[in-house]
C-alpha cells in the first residue's frame, strides 16, 4: 500500500512539474505576432484602478506600452476596456480613458467599453463596438496575460496581433501563477 501512494505521488508530483513547464512555454509564445499598426483597432485590456483612482502599475505599463503604439501609429483607434470591480473608485475604461487623453491621444480615436468583468468579456464587448465588417485587433496587454488573450479573441472569430507591455517585477511571479490558473481553465472550460 505504502508503494502505491508513494507511486501515486510520484505520478502527480511529475504530473505537475510538466504542467507548471508547458504552460510557462504557452504564456511566453503570447507575444507573437507582434502588432504592425496594419490593424485599424486595438484593445487595451483593463487592470485594476487603485482606490485614490491612479492605475495600478499593471494598467500603467499597459497605458504606457498604448501611448507609444498609438503615437507611433496615428490611424489606429483604441477601445479601453474595463468595468469596475468593488473597490475601484472608477471603471478602468474611464480612468484608462483620461489617461489617454492626458497623454495627447484625441477623443476622437478612443473607444468606451466600461461593463466587462473579465478577459472574455472585455474582448466579447468590443467586439460588439467593432464596424460591422471588422474582424482584425490589435490586443495591448501584459505581456503574461497575452496567450489567454489572442486564445479567447479567435474563439470570438478575431485575427489578433498583439502589444506586449512589460510585467511590474514586483508582481510579476504572482500574476504567472495565477495566470497559468486562469490559462488551463480557459483551455478546459473554453472561456
Amino acid at each position: 500500500m505504502r508503494k502505491r501512494l508513494i507511486g501515486v505521488a510520484s505520478i502527480i508530483l511529475v504530473g505537475g512539474f510538466l504542467l507548471y513547464f508547458w504552460s510557462g512555454k504557452l504564456l511566453d509564445r503570447g507575444v507573437d505576432p507582434h502588432a504592425d499598426g496594419s490593424n485599424a483597432y486595438a484593445i487595451i485590456l483593463g487592470a485594476k484602478v487603485n482606490k485614490n483612482g491612479e492605475p495600478s502599475l499593471s494598467l500603467q505599463y499597459r497605458l504606457e506600452t498604448a501611448i507609444e503604439y498609438l503615437q507611433k501609429h496615428p490611424h489606429v483607434k483604441v477601445i479601453v476596456s474595463g468595468g469596475q470591480g468593488q473597490e475601484e473608485p472608477m471603471s478602468e475604461a474611464e480612468r484608462m480613458y483620461t489617461y489617454l487623453l492626458e497623454a495627447g491621444i484625441a477623443k476622437e480615436r478612443i473607444i468606451q467599453e466600461d461593463a466587462s468583468t473579465s478577459t472574455y468579456e472585455n474582448l466579447s464587448f468590443s467586439k460588439e463596438l467593432l464596424p460591422e465588417d471588422e474582424k482584425n485587433l490589435t490586443i495591448i496587454s501584459s505581456d503574461f496575460h497575452l496567450t489567454r488573450a489572442q486564445y479567447l479573441a479567435e474563439s470570438l472569430d478575431l485575427e489578433v496581433d498583439v502589444v506586449p507591455a512589460q510585467t511590474p517585477k514586483s508582481v510579476e511571479e504572482k500574476m504567472r501563477l495565477r495566470e497559468r490558473a486562469a490559462l488551463l481553465k480557459t483551455y478546459v472550460m473554453g472561456y
